[in-house]
């Protein structure tokens, strides 16, 4: 294969999924990279096996039904660092910080789950659907109070946020809109459930309630009639600013980090054509996601050495990341589940609980002084535990020469963590840590072999502590 070969998939991996061990790359690499990419985003066409969610179940039975937030992020992470899907999975978390929509006030986990499975299974599909869908979601319904909107006291909050945040964006409409889509959406409500006491509370159901409906004329958008929710969706597809909106939201996901939302309408995209590119490819293909994402992933501009490790890692990236690739929670019990779950949360990204409808802010406000001391601690942590099995393959793997030189052992390490790329300054100080500790033996006893591992274990963690490590 060519040099590149595995360079490149690890950088597919990386935005993709959650990135790949050695084993992972050097598999898809022979495959392909077209290959693979057609598999990420079609696993169904290629015989890729959903999670065995039962396996959770069996050992973690709240995560089924699950009565807290906790709970429910066990639920996703767990099929985060599973998962044969990653693209799928990853694009439910795309979906999630662009329709964010929070337990806090939500307050019913169940439902939560209920719609992060929607984005889960149509996140792949067409836009326009699951934007209906998502319209439809009792847990959105309430979130953004389309439960009070009603024909005699339209609530705007829903009608503003579908444009604002999840359509069009800021400047492409006014706020006569505003209005006009609040009354369109007026009797999209839940059916009443049991209340939380004396058992389990049962989750919400939509229901249309056609006598709180306003069926009067409206106006949205330069076209009139008697429109319904339905309609106005249709109508805010065929607007250009749809197909920009959700294309520089893919670049900024999948390419390289962009400002934050509220300045999209003052700042320029970081590469105008690629997003225009994109948004055509959107268009012409009715919203087809797999078509956007297939030329993504093919484009010169995804593959450009320039934007590789342009992105910070969003915390959930990071857990899961380093997750897989030490191979945790393959046993049977799966003991620290919950720990690792609500850890992302301690990062600063709380899943099933994002702090507004606006969202996260991401690239580098994921970063400040007590999150990237919680993320270097955690990386190191995991990285240098021996007892894992990715950790154990990886000093196999370097195991397999009698000695290494410095370089060589940085080097390894830096090919077996995912090709990581480090800057001059900290390269030279990791090579000079190395140096310093002596020659670099595997050894035939058992102890010198517990000393090769426990350096290979230290440099590992040293890795995973530079700002390199933050990058993907």
């Amino acid at each position: 294969m060519a040099d590149r070969d595995i360079p490149l998939m690890a950088h597919l991996m990386r935005r993709a999924g959650f990135g790949a061990s050695r084993d992972e790359l050097e598999a898809r690499a022979k495959k392909g990279y077209e290959a693979t990419v057609e598999e990420l985003i079609d696993p169904d066409a290629h015989g890729m096996p959903r999670v065995d969610i039962l396996k959770l179940y069996r050992y973690h039975p709240m995560t089924e039904v699950p009565p807290n937030p906790s709970s429910a992020q066990m639920n996703l992470i767990f099929q985060f660092i599973q998962t044969r899907r990653p693209l799928e999975e990853k694009m439910m978390l795309f979906w999630h910080m662009l329709f964010a929509t929070g337990n806090s006030k939500v307050d019913s986990p169940p439902d939560m789950i209920k719609q992060m499975e929607i984005l889960r299974s149509k996140g792949l599909g067409n836009y326009k659907d699951l934007l209906l869908v998502i319209s439809k979601n009792p847990a959105m319904l309430f979130w953004l109070d389309n439960n009070q909107n009603h024909r005699t006291a339209p609530n705007e909050n829903w009608g503003r946020e579908l444009l604002e945040l999840f359509s069009m964006g800021q400047g492409h409409y006014s706020e006569d809109d505003v209005k006009m889509a609040a009354r369109a959406f007026t009797g999209w409500t839940m059916k009443p459930k049991l209340p939380r006491s004396p058992y389990m509370r049962g989750t919400w159901e939509f229901e249309y309630r056609a006598e709180d409906h306003d069926d009067g004329d409206k106006t949205f958008l330069g076209r009139t009639g008697n429109f319904n929710g339905e309609d106005i969706i249709d109508i805010i597809a065929k607007e250009p600013a749809t197909a920009q909106f959700i294309a520089r939201h893919l670049y900024n996901f999948f390419v390289e980090d962009d400002v934050q939302v509220p300045s999209w309408l003052d700042v320029p995209a970081k590469n105008p054509k690629a997003v225009d590119t994109i948004a055509k490819v959107l268009k012409d293909s009715d919203y087809d996601v797999k078509s956007a994402l297939r030329f993504l992933f093919n484009a010169p501009f995804f593959k450009d050495e320039k934007v590789w490790f342009a992105k910070v890692k969003n915390p959930t990236e990071l857990v899961v990341g380093v997750s897989r690739l030490v191979g945790e929670y393959q046993e049977r019990s799966m003991p620290g589940l919950v720990q690792t779950a609500v850890e992302p949360g301690y990062q600063g990204q709380e899943i099933v609980n994002p702090p507004s409808v606006e969202g996260w802010h991401y690239g580098s406000e994921w970063i400040d002084t007590g999150s990237l001391v919680r993320r270097v601690n955690y990386a190191a942590e995991k990285l240098g535990n021996a007892s894992f099995p990715g950790v154990q393959s990886i000093i196999d793997r370097l195991a397999s020469k009698f000695s290494l030189t410095p370089e060589e052992l940085l080097d390894g390490c830096l090919e077996l963590l995912g090709m990581i790329r480090l800057e001059a300054g900290t390269r030279k100080q990791l090579i000079e840590h190395v140096q310093a500790a002596g020659p670099l033996k595997r050894g035939s006893t058992e102890a010198q072999r517990r000393a090769f591992a426990g350096r290979v274990s230290e440099l590992l963690q040293l890795i995973g502590s530079t700002r390199e490590y933050q990058f993907c």
